[in-house]
């Protein structure tokens, strides 16, 4: 029996799924496969199907296959990027005239590709918060969307959203129900579990870990679907190269233990932050006083490691972000590293003046794995300055 096929627990399946040996030589680690095309045995004689790097290649399906087992997916596909993966499944799904329905705190490039660039091909958008289900419930009472998009815990202000719930509402009017699960993970939750119909990670984020690669992947269980976008990611080519592939699958495999100390990082920062007399609220699902926190609790292994803060101004909050130190002020987020960032000017600026606008006091700390004293100590000197 093989290591893949005894695995079963999480941890287990990120280190072994898609790894088995390899078969030549024994290495425990398979090869990274840089080719662009592949030997046939024969006309159409494909050996193991692959041809040409951009409709396959064998680093590329070992991740796939790993991403697959660890979401608890049948088929998962990976990207160049994290938009790309997205733009794919829009591209498969919707036609002009179709609507998203999209929460009001989420990633900007999420705001900015359906608005914008969609847009122009007659796509439709709404949004509505997502974490209150009678808003949602009123909303596709008032026009079915074809999808309905979730992002939790949301992106800046670390909103919770029943996935269960809004897959029911979702699937009773017909709608696509899609889950952006970058900030949790699957280490932490697995939405395809909970209804879903497709799980969407930005692999740069948790799953690569380590800000070295960008990625994207897809992950679902419908086949039909699965085949429209798998035929869209071999037509259009926005493929994840062979090194990146292999850079995610390493940092998949260490997954498990990285967010635990991220939670508990996280939430040794958000408890520090929590009624510091500079600190005007903390975005946090692990504290006991935020909205979220029961179902965050029921829905999730854990908390994550983002934690957002409100400053008693926008001035308050570039001078606090552009004064810490272990902490980088830098785009991205999920890396080893603690990152700072301003979303109304960076991740963010896209959708300002929009209903999905993030405040201007608002600050996103994406806490990272190194001691937490430290941590605490940066955070402080920062609130002083």
């Amino acid at each position: 029996m093989s290591a893949q096929s005894s695995a079963r627990g999480f941890a287990s399946l990120a280190v072994h799924a898609g790894q088995e040996p390899d078969e030549a030589t024994g290495a425990v680690i398979p090869p990274v496969h840089f080719s662009t095309t592949y030997a046939q045995d024969g006309i159409g004689g494909l050996r193991g199907g692959y041809e040409y790097g951009r409709s396959g290649n064998p680093t590329r399906t070992a991740l796939q296959t790993q991403l697959a087992a660890i979401e608890g997916g049948t088929h998962a596909l990976s990207f160049a990027s994290g938009l790309a993966a997205e733009d794919a499944l829009l591209r498969a799904v919707l036609r002009p005239g179709d609507e998203v329905l999209l929460g009001n705190d989420v990633y900007g490039g999420t705001f900015r590709l359906i608005s914008r660039v969609l847009g122009d091909w007659g796509v439709k958008l709404r949004v509505v918060d997502m974490s209150d289900p009678e808003k949602v419930r009123a909303a596709v009472a008032e026009r079915a969307p074809r999808i309905l998009w979730v992002e939790t815990p949301s992106n800046p202000l670390l909103r919770i959203t029943d996935i269960a719930g809004l897959a029911e509402i979702g699937h009773g009017v017909g709608a696509l129900v899609v889950v952006d699960n970058t900030f949790a993970t699957p280490a932490l939750q697995r939405p395809l579990s909970f209804g879903a119909d497709v799980v969407v990670h930005s692999t740069t984020k948790y799953l690569g870990g380590h800000s070295d690669v960008v990625g994207g992947a897809l992950v679902l269980n419908d086949d039909e679907l699965a085949e429209k976008i798998g035929f869209l990611q071999f037509a259009v080519g926005a493929v994840s190269g062979p090194l990146d592939a292999w850079l995610t699958t390493r940092g998949i495999k260490t997954l498990a233990v990285r967010m635990r100390q991220h939670s508990e990082n996280g939430l040794a920062v958000a408890s520090f932050l929590d009624g510091h007399d500079r600190v005007a609220q903390v975005y946090y699902p692990g504290l006991a006083s935020h909205p979220g926190h029961e179902l965050a609790s029921r829905q999730m292994a854990g908390f994550g490691g983002i934690v957002s803060l409100a400053l008693e101004s926008g001035e308050a909050a570039r001078r606090f972000a552009e004064s810490l130190r272990l902490f980088t002020l830098a785009e991205s987020l999920g890396g080893v590293e603690s990152l700072v960032n301003y979303p109304d000017a960076m991740t963010h600026a896209s959708v300002r003046g929009t209903e999905a606008a993030v405040p201007v006091e608002v600050v996103r700390l994406s806490v990272g794995i190194e001691d937490a004293a430290d941590l605490l100590a940066d955070i402080e000197q920062a609130l002083q300055a």
